[in-house]
């Protein structure tokens, strides 16, 4: 199950979600989602992704991220950065995602680059299948 918070980052996963047919709950608030995915992934026994957009919207995942780590429940972080070109420019909403969870909540992490014509969809698909 995915918790999807939408955003203009994540538009791209918003779509690719919808079209997949996977079942996913629509959240308006990055905190609830968060805490959204963690009680599905408890009462299931199974991962659940929450899908967010930049920033601050991922900083409001942290409680959730914390709880998670503590009780040893799956939960998958999809969220959207800027490019790498974009980041760290003081503009709004431009934080540090790359190094925002290192204080050891996370059990796997991955800055996946930006999509380019012609680039192997394998090594999504071994990330993808290992997270």
């Amino acid at each position: 199950h995915v918790v999807l918070c939408p955003g203009s980052r994540s538009a791209p996963l918003a779509i690719a979600l919808s079209r997949s047919g996977v079942r996913h709950t629509i959240a308006l608030d990055e905190r609830g989602a968060g805490f959204t995915a963690l009680g599905l992934a408890r009462v299931t026994g199974r991962a659940a992704a929450v899908v967010v957009s930049s920033g601050t919207a991922v900083a409001n995942l942290h409680p959730a991220v914390i709880e998670a780590a503590q009780d040893n429940v799956p939960l998958l972080l999809l969220t959207a950065d800027r490019p790498p070109e974009l980041r760290d420019t003081k503009a709004n909403q431009t934080i540090d995602q790359v190094s925002l969870f290192s204080g050891g909540a996370l059990r796997w992490f991955k800055d996946v680059p930006c999509p380019e014509p012609g680039a192997a969809l394998e090594p999504l698909l071994a990330d993808a299948s290992y997270a």
